[in-house]
């Protein structure tokens, strides 16, 4: 609007100068032919010329101001506008450092966030190795022994919440990932576009200070084109580039702050799961090792009373073997007495008290001699028995040591050093 306002002035002017001096060299150029016919000047055409001099010289020095007051006017408007054009590049730099600085101040902190979510998904990787060696050296239990017990159901439990976190966790930081790359795009645009309004502000600035003592020395240090550019960009256009970049920045602070409150509660969560977990499979350890202790003790507490009836069957049956030994030779006796009775002479065979108490005595010998030889068959038996069950008790006391042995040592020095860290 400024240079249509200037072109029309300049145009008005010129042609108003341009009639002056056509009357002026028309006067001087065309004098009255009458005049020639006689002697001496011509006065009236002389005055006429002088006339129209100093008319044409008031009219010059009238263009010669309102030419000053136009261009002091233009310049006026011209400072205010750049002025003005420089305080809204000023507000909108303000607005794009602020809001730089803010999404420059959340990238690093979900970047600190992320390498706490990454130091969490490494600190699960010793507990779930832990966990795994823990199965497999209880695999290694006697096959009676290998049941699945409360410290195994807490094993596998366990193993399970380590790999769900693990994966959570690395879900997590790809997630985090590329939210930091859309907060770094939207860094790099509000960068590129405060770049811009630096550069625009200082071009105006410089022409704000610009006067034109300084427009020459410009001039000559410029080889580019007076010509103007043709402008695409409508002043509403220009607005709305700097908007979109704050909008865009602050949608994607606002997700980024979001997704730092939910991740940060992610790591609280799995770490109380981890803790949790990794408590109630040390309880089960604790539990069951007690358990282990407390039958393993109860058997060797029994080992002595069965060795003892061990002995005992040994020296029952010793002292069945000297009855029957004892009834065989009163049997013997009695046989031999019978024998010697019935040499006696043929009228003195009767058969009296004596013989009716040695044939008695020979039938419950006999007797007898029969039943002490079952009852020492049975306590062989018993004893056998006795020492199986010996032998199933030393066996269940070597396999409950091996497991307390795989338990309490192997795996308690295994979860030991094991840490559950709250990052």
């Amino acid at each position: 609007m400024i240079f249509c306002v200037q072109a029309d002035y300049s145009l008005y002017t010129e042609n108003r100068l341009e009639l002056s001096t056509e009357v002026i060299w028309r006067t001087m150029s065309f004098p009255d032919h009458s005049s020639l016919l006689g002697v001496g000047p011509d006065l009236k055409n002389i005055e006429v010329m002088l006339n129209h001099s100093e008319l044409f010289r008031a009219e010059c020095k009238g263009l010669i101001q309102e030419t000053d007051k136009a261009w002091r006017r233009m310049q006026n408007d011209d400072q205010k506008r750049l002025d003005q054009r420089v305080r809204d590049i000023q507000f909108l730099i303000k607005e794009l450092q602020l809001k730089l600085e803010e999404v420059i101040l959340e990238t690093d902190a979900l970047m600190t966030l992320q390498s706490s979510v990454v130091k969490a998904l490494e600190g699960t990787k010793e507990p779930l190795r832990v966990t795994v060696l823990c199965l497999e050296e209880r695999m290694k239990r006697f096959p009676a022994e290998r049941v699945e017990d409360e410290v195994e159901r807490e094993l596998l439990k366990e193993q399970e919440v380590l790999k769900g976190v693990a994966s959570l966790l690395e879900r997590t930081v790809e997630q985090m990932s590329e939210q930091i790359r859309l907060n770094r795009s939207a860094k790099y645009h509000l960068e590129k576009d405060l770049k811009e309004k630096s550069e625009a502000q200082h071009i105006d600035n410089s022409c704000v200070v610009m006067t034109t003592h300084s427009i020459s020395n410009l001039q000559l240090s410029t080889t580019k084109s007076t010509s103007l550019p043709s402008l695409t960009v409508t002043p509403k256009q220009w607005e709305n580039i700097s908007d979109i970049n704050i909008a865009k920045a602050e949608h994607q602070k606002t997700n980024s702050e979001s997704m730092r409150a939910l991740v940060q509660s992610v790591l609280e969560q799995t770490a109380a799961d981890m803790q949790k977990q990794f408590q109630a499979t040390t309880t089960a350890f604790q539990t069951h090792i007690q358990e282990i202790k407390s039958a393993k003790s109860q058997m060797e507490e029994k080992l002595p009373e069965i060795l003892s009836e061990i002995f005992s069957q040994e020296r029952l049956r010793e002292d069945l073997q000297v009855a029957i030994t004892e009834n065989e030779h009163s049997l013997n006796l009695a046989n031999t007495r019978l024998a010697m009775r019935l040499q006696r002479p043929g009228k003195e065979q009767c058969y009296d008290l004596a013989q009716a108490q040695l044939l008695t005595e020979i039938q419950h010998l006999t007797s007898h001699i029969k039943k002490l030889r079952e009852e020492t068959t049975q306590s062989q038996e018993q004893q056998r028995a006795v020492v199986r069950c010996k032998l199933r008790m030393e066996e269940d006391v070597d396999m409950k040591a091996s497991s307390l042995y795989i338990d309490e040592v192997i795996c308690t020095q295994l979860r030991e050093p094991v840490r559950i860290h709250t990052f």
